[in-house]
């Protein structure tokens, strides 16, 4: 297999400050990677390093097989990049900032930039400053897609997205990769890279703490369950059912952690009359303080 992206114990501080610390990462071609983990992990800071807008301290990194301090320009001809926070010339129109792009690029086909304008649901007549943050963003997908390129460098895509059109970019990314080209995608949703990415690393304080393929990475996944009950809570007959852990009883309220199948839960909740139920998919955060128990570190983007 050929590697798109290679690092070697890349490594990034800002003074005293942590950044990120020995990040070994291949990446190989026509894959789709995710890079997850919750806000201020690294994800930022590596993906900037890995375009050269950051230098880093020690370490090294490669696109194409060419260094990143080498020659980014060799590097850049071959990529589209989203940046996480999305901001060009306000006068411009969306449509103009396209064009704008393609033509900076050139080669572009307009038929296939039309037709993301399209899927994406994008307004081209309006001044990049009446965007709101959905808008912007569709618009930056637009740029960085338009002219197919071989790696798709994305930082947080779905900021902002409605659910409709988060579907349709989730689709347009299958199809780039079903083209052969390469997807490096970071977020911090778990079910967003299952949707897409073929292997992920997840990275935590700055250090990569987990690379698998995404199916191996169910075990991570679980619920946040809530019941409300019409009289004391029954903690007992849920604190040994398959899956369930961490059963609390507070207020009214029995909260548990549920991983796998949640038919047991109902079950048992169901020989009581009950109020209410919840359940709810945590934020990563949540699942790493449950998954690595122990507090985050200081962070940096």
């Amino acid at each position: 297999m050929t590697a798109v992206i290679e690092t070697q114990q890349l490594t990034k501080s800002y003074g005293p400050h942590r950044g990120i610390v020995d990040v070994d990462l291949t990446v190989n071609e026509g894959e789709a990677f995710g890079f997850l983990g919750p806000n201020g992990a690294g994800k930022t800071t590596t993906i900037r390093t890995l375009l050269d807008h950051l230098r880093p301290t020690s370490g090294r990194a490669m696109v194409f097989g060419i260094g990143t301090t080498d020659d980014p320009v060799a590097i850049h001809r071959r990529l589209g990049y989203l940046p996480g926070e999305f901001a060009l010339y306000d006068k411009l129109t969306g449509g103009q900032t396209i064009d704008y792009f393609a033509n900076l690029r050139g080669n572009v086909d307009r038929a296939y930039q039309a037709e993301l304008i399209g899927r994406l649901d994008v307004d081209p007549s309006r001044k990049f400053k009446e965007y709101s943050k959905g808008n912007k963003q569709k618009i930056g997908l637009v740029v960085a897609l338009q002219h197919r390129p071989d790696l798709l460098m994305l930082d947080e895509p779905t900021s902002g997205l409605d659910p409709l059109i988060q579907q349709e970019f989730f689709s347009v990314i299958r199809e780039a990769k079903a083209e052969g080209r390469t997807i490096f995608m970071s977020s911090h949703i778990l079910s967003e890279v299952e949707r897409t990415c073929d292997r992920v690393a997840i990275i935590r304080d700055g250090r990569l703490t987990r690379i698998d393929r995404v199916a191996n990475l169910r075990d991570m996944a679980h619920h946040t369950v809530e019941l409300r009950f019409a009289g004391p809570a029954p903690s007992a007959d849920f604190e040994g059912l398959p899956g369930v852990s961490d059963v609390v009883s507070e207020d009214g309220v029995l909260r548990m952690r549920v991983s796998g199948p949640i038919t047991p839960v109902v079950k048992a909740a169901a020989r009581y009359e009950l109020l209410d139920f919840v359940s709810r998919e945590p934020t990563l955060e949540e699942t790493f303080l449950a998954e690595y128990s122990s507090e985050p570190k200081a962070a940096v983007r």
